[in-house]
């Protein structure tokens, strides 16, 4: 409803505005190639967001110090507080980062911001920059043609710079002219009033514009003109750092809990600091003064001035929220509960993630996570056990001797309920991710893609044994009991240590126990085959019987290798504490992996 009327209303006053003055036309204009200068700025460090980016924000994220520095550094660089937002909301929901570090990287994201009015009023309103648009354009369209991705990213950066260059170039020379035929000055309003309706004034275009550094440029090169006065700049420039939160709000949509929380602490931040900076609003332009005379900056440089205010008051929220993150990270996960958890629904795929690609396998991990959770229950009531013998500590030979019961559970609808859907989603987002993979990232995807394949296939496997096991765990045969015991002893210990393999999270562990488990699992179709063939040699077993159980012992041995290999790829290779050695080996391709699809009557 607010789209309907916003967007009509903007064009309105738009076309009201070019048909008055012509030189509003020019202003407008500014405004608009900034902004897509901003964009193009954006996309461009989004080409460099393929691993570098994901991984500095890991590493430099596990002090709240460091997290602050993370924001203020790469707002600086990249001059996009809405980037660092969206993509720090990303992690979040991905589970790369804690909420914690989340907020550290807002708040040093506010103060990052800043250095754009230092920049523009330093040296933008003060140099023809016009001359460094053109040969930035020209230079980053060609660069934009390239077949290369770092070349393409470097060509939007220059791009962007030029357009933006250029965009301050025609808002600059737009308020030089307009003052010549109408004095916007003249509407000033002073006082607390004045700050409150500038303010407002400042939400709004931000809201509008979706950039703060826009209206920041705006406001400044209005304030260069003369055409506002000082004061209410400054409370333009409150409302753009309150107003810019709309992004983070935007980006949280899809987003789980952790990433709203995120985008509530941003604007909780904004408002604190808004409204610090309103209440001691002349209080600071006294202490701007002192400072502005501190760094030398002439007593009529209101641009300069502006940048200090606009620095100091997010200096001073920061300083003000910091003492404050641990208490509210605990308000946050108080109003902003989970939601209850349909297990039959993807829990982690956020469409946000697949822009930056280490974290689009990260949430690809974690859903495959998901699906090894529900597929778990199914395999072990499959072998006709109770859950109970998946828990630590109980003796699944005891239980799978005494637990001679049909099996009950129906396989091909447990599948359809609770394993589908998700492996569905998986196959689609990888499918969405792999446009344009980077080659480490291309080749996670793959072994991603292999490991829930594998749950599949193990789940199909079981399904196959399930006639003969409800056949023959009643038989009079105490011989043919006894191997069909084996087999599901030997998967019942399997999927055991896996479990405990998910909870515990210990890469060099899990190497080390699926390590053990495949010379177990070969151990054991060695010693079942020979079995098989001296049961029948001596007539214990029939060779109906055994021909049935060479077929489910086949079936037992794939089900096992399928698992392991899922194990290694969801337990061990995606972990960078990992030595590279250790995840080559693990890497290597296993003899019989290569399947031919997905066939067999349950999965489709």
């Amino acid at each position: 409803m607010l789209k309907r009327v916003l967007l009509p209303s903007i064009f309105l006053i738009l076309t009201w505005g070019f048909w008055i003055s012509p030189d509003f036309k020019q202003i407008a204009a500014g405004v608009a190639i900034f902004l897509f200068g901003m964009l193009s700025l954006e996309e461009g460090f989004r080409a460099f967001t393929g691993g570098l980016l994901e991984q500095l924000l890991r590493r430099t994220t596990d002090r709240l110090w460091k997290a602050l520095g993370f924001g203020i550094v790469t707002t600086t660089l990249m001059q996009s507080s809405s980037l660092v937002s969206v993509i720090t909301i990303s992690f979040l929901s991905a589970g790369l980062i804690g909420l914690g570090s989340g907020i550290g990287i807002i708040f040093g994201a506010n103060l990052g911001t800043t250095t754009g009015a230092w920049l523009i009023a330093g040296f933008g309103l003060k140099v023809e920059i016009s001359a460094w648009a053109m040969p930035m354009l020209v230079f980053g369209v060609i660069l934009l043609f390239q077949q290369s991705r770092s070349l393409k990213g470097i060509g939007y950066v220059l791009t962007g710079l030029g357009f933006l260059f250029l965009g301050i170039h025609y808002m600059k020379e737009g308020f030089e002219a307009f003052r010549d035929g109408i004095d916007l000055s003249r509407f000033a309003v002073t006082g607390y009033a004045g700050v409150f309706l500038y303010t407002a004034l400042g939400i709004l275009a931000t809201v509008v514009m979706q950039s703060s550094h826009a209206t920041l440029v705006l406001t400044l090169t209005a304030l260069g003109a003369g055409q506002i006065g000082y004061e209410n700049a400054l409370a333009l420039a409150i409302g753009a750092n309150v107003g810019t939160t709309i992004t983070a709000i935007i980006g949280s949509m899809g987003a789980n809990e952790q990433g709203k929380r995120l985008a509530l602490a941003h604007l909780l931040f904004n408002l604190v600091t808004g409204a610090i900076a309103i209440v001691f609003i002349y209080q600071m332009v006294e202490a701007v003064e002192v400072i502005s005379s501190a760094l030398g900056i002439a007593p009529d440089d209101h641009t300069l001035k502006l940048a200090v205010f606009h620095t100091l008051f997010n200096l001073i929220g920061v300083a003000v929220m910091l003492p404050f993150v641990s208490h509210l990270v605990n308000l946050l996960t108080r109003l902003i509960r989970p939601q209850v958890v349909d297990t039959t629904r993807p829990r982690h795929l956020d469409e946000a993630a697949l822009e930056f690609p280490d974290t689009a396998v990260e949430v690809i991990r974690k859903e495959s996570l998901h699906v090894f959770d529900n597929a778990l229950p199914i395999m072990v009531q499959g072998l006709g056990l109770p859950l109970a013998a998946l828990a630590p500590g109980s003796d699944p030979e005891g239980i799978a001797r005494r637990q001679r019961v049909p099996v009950q559970i129906d396989m091909e609808a447990a599948y359809r309920k609770a394993v589908k859907p998700l492996y569905s989603a998986i196959i689609a987002f990888i499918s969405k991710a792999s446009l344009e993979p980077q080659m480490e990232q291309s080749a996670a995807l793959h072994w991603l893609r292999k490991a829930v394949q594998g749950i599949v296939e193990a789940l199909k496997d079981i399904k196959h044994m399930q006639k003969n096991l409800n056949r023959y765990l009643l038989s009079d045969n105490r011989h043919i009991r006894a191997e069909y015991d084996k087999i599901r002893i030997t998967l019942a210990v399997l999927l055991q240590e896996l479990k405990q393999l998910r909870e515990r999270d210990d890469p060099q562990e899990a190497a080390t126990v699926l390590g053990a488990l495949r010379r177990t699992i070969d151990q054991f179709d060695d010693e079942i085959n020979r079995d098989t063939v001296r049961l029948i040699r001596e007539g214990l077993i029939t060779p109906q019987m055994g021909s049935s159980l060479m077929n489910d012992s086949a079936y037992a041995y794939d089900t096992a290798q399928h698992l392991i290999e899922t194990g290694e790829t969801l337990f061990v290779v995606r972990s960078p504490r990992m030595e590279p050695e250790q995840r080559q080996v693990l890497l290597e391709p296993k003899e019989g992996l290569e399947s031919g699809g997905i066939t067999g009557g349950m999965p489709e």
